[in-house]
């Protein structure tokens, strides 16, 4: 079977991780899935398209018939710090892992093609918030992990440079927001998904909703948090009343699983404009366009 990588994976690792260095390691990716294959004694079900953006996923069977999926992830996009935060949730609230080596996670298979999207957005994000909230987790001593100001740091950095007159001012207030989120001090020192969001939840058997996905790093909820404060953000900026609908989310997102509301708005802040200024410059205006519309409202 050949295993060409599907587009989104493509375009995302790409722009991620620049189109050299994802290049080479996907012009690899076919012999590499084939030799994992071979070696777990795996067989081939079919490619998840469109798939994700950091990994090939590929549902398989297992020797004894149990169905599976396999996770092909890059070296680059570090799958040893996500095999050992699902280690650490053993499927609380999370896909779990049946074995992780050599940059391919071996997991539970999950409905791929139902994820939390799939509801009513009030249902959705209930569901996101219950689910999330079983994974923060004290992490374990000597854990790894990056921390949220070191992954924030390099974004910052590269949001500095941004000279389009009309970004400059909300790149400003976010590069403010989280220099005051850190000079403050974080409330806590948690296992974060640290990509959470409503597609990251797919329906599964042993669980009606389990996260997948992670990009774990360890700090507070907040920063967790402030991903899923934006999804459909489409229908938000659509809205008339898209402005206040954004503030009232931030607010009962915050009340309802007892966080600052000051800190998930600024969060919530800094991460939509670092993901809107780099959506601009990779060719993508209107996901920027819109993602920096929302941050205005903040």
């Amino acid at each position: 079977m050949a295993f060409e990588p599907p587009q989104r994976l493509v375009r995302t690792l790409s722009e991620t991780y620049g189109e050299s260095v994802a290049g080479e390691w996907l012009g690899r990716l076919p012999a590499i899935a084939q030799e994992v294959l071979e070696r777990r004694e795996l067989t081939v079900e079919r490619v998840v398209a469109p798939g994700g953006g950091s990994s090939l996923v590929v549902l398989v069977r297992r020797p004894d018939g149990a169905p599976a999926a396999l996770k092909v992830v890059p070296p680059f996009a570090a799958p040893e710090a996500e095999s050992a935060a699902l280690t650490q949730w053993k499927g609380w609230g999370s896909v779990e892992l049946i074995s992780g080596s050599d940059g391919a996670l071996l997991l539970e298979r999950l409905h791929t093609e139902t994820s939390l999207r799939s509801l009513p957005e009030a249902k959705a994000l209930l569901e996101a918030a219950g689910t999330v909230r079983k994974l923060w987790v004290e992490p374990v001593a000597d854990h790894g992990f990056e921390t949220v100001a070191e992954r924030t740091a390099g974004q910052a950095e590269a949001m500095r440079g941004s000279t389009d007159p009309q970004v400059v001012p909300l790149v400003s207030a976010a590069l403010d927001a989280r220099e005051e989120l850190l000079a403050a001090g974080p409330a806590e020192l948690m296992l974060l998904h640290g990509a959470f969001r409503q597609g990251k939840v797919l329906s599964g058997d042993r669980a009606p909703w389990l996260a997948v996905g992670p990009v774990p790093v360890v700090g507070e909820r907040a920063y967790d948090l402030a991903r899923l404060v934006r999804d459909r953000v489409e229908d938000l900026v659509a809205a008339a009343s898209g402005a206040s609908a954004t503030r009232r989310r931030v607010n009962k997102l915050a009340d309802s699983l007892d966080i600052d509301r000051e800190r998930l708005r600024g969060w919530t802040l800094f991460r939509a404009v670092e993901s809107g200024v780099r959506a601009l410059e990779t060719g993508r205006p209107q996901d920027g366009e819109l993602l920096l519309e929302f941050a205005d409202w903040l």
